[in-house]
């Protein structure tokens, strides 16, 4: 059987210490509880930590300095089955090497989702 899904997802803000972004709840993220499943959370938060630590630039194929994320620890707290949910980055260390960033994801209401922490590496 194969299944073919889309994840959506919107930067609404970036800025050097901050970025939130947006992801709808379609079909195609729900688990078969009908909830978000915890996979497409934790991308979601992983791209917009992604995205706070490459700056204002935008990622090209095989592109020297891309954030790789060497590390990921998520905390499920609670979860919806339509809406939207939003991510917001910011970081605990910008270091020159490795950076460190909390992404905490909220549902309706500004209820929180999850909370992500996650460490990356730029690539050579």
């Amino acid at each position: 059987m194969r299944i073919q899904v889309s994840i959506d997802f919107t930067l609404v803000e970036r800025t050097q210490l901050r970025v939130v972004a947006e992801m709808p709840i379609t079909a195609g993220i729900k688990n078969p509880f009908g909830v978000v499943h915890a996979g497409a959370m934790l991308w979601f938060a992983d791209v917009a930590a992604t995205a706070l630590v490459l700056g204002p630039g935008n990622p090209t194929e095989d592109m020297k300095g891309f954030p790789l994320a060497i590390s990921l620890n998520a905390n499920f707290l609670a979860n919806q089955p339509d809406g939207a949910l939003k991510a917001i980055s910011t970081f605990v260390k910008k270091g020159k090497i490795v950076s460190v960033v909390r992404t905490v994801v909220l549902g309706a209401e500004d209820r929180l989702v999850a909370e992500v922490t996650t460490s990356h590496v730029l690539s050579k």
